[in-house]
């Protein structure tokens, strides 16, 4: 049996990425552990300010604000500053991705709101023998942003295009 800790992560990510509420029944038999630890874990996941609502359904992530899905280009100098405008905008970073050629769409999920959350993503680009996703694909890439209202996105979009980090499609 796997723990608490780490089942809790897997459910997460498994209501993140599910479009319809997920039972309860569900999750206990894919993990194989009671409805009554199931029912913990939602609690202790909402405990840790995630949004999850219950169902008659099941279980899901309660949508705040709306999404946009924008295109940039820039070289790993830039990450920073990209990161910093968007969050300073209040919007979230939600995830990065690329169309790979050969092996199509690599998404990673960034969960970006702050200018916290960017330093520690910098930090950890710079203590691995990694590069950035982006240098698979000529520094082209994607993120979806989450805002309150379409007003953010907006304006998010034109601090971009104005120190020439969106891509116009």
């Amino acid at each position: 049996m796997i723990e608490r800790k780490e089942r809790g992560k897997k459910i997460f990510d498994i209501l993140k990425n599910s479009e319809k509420p997920v039972s309860g029944t569900y999750l206990a038999d894919l993990f194989n552990v009671s409805r009554q630890v199931i029912v913990q874990d939602i609690a202790i996941l909402k405990a840790q300010n995630n949004d999850i609502i219950s169902t008659n359904r099941g279980y899901k992530l309660f949508s705040k604000g709306i999404k946009k899905i924008i295109k940039v280009r820039h070289d790993d100098s830039e990450i920073r500053t990209e990161l910093n405008e968007i969050v300073d905008f209040g919007a979230t970073v939600e995830d990065v991705f690329v169309i790979h050629e050969t092996y199509g769409k690599i998404r990673v999920e960034l969960n970006i709101k702050s200018r916290r959350d960017v330093e520690l993503l910098i930090e950890k680009i710079n203590s691995k023998f990694s590069k950035p996703l982006k240098n698979l694909t000529s520094s082209f890439h994607y993120h979806t942003i989450v805002a309150e209202n379409e007003n953010i996105l907006n304006e998010v979009e034109n601090r971009l295009r104005e120190i020439g980090i969106l891509v116009e499609e």
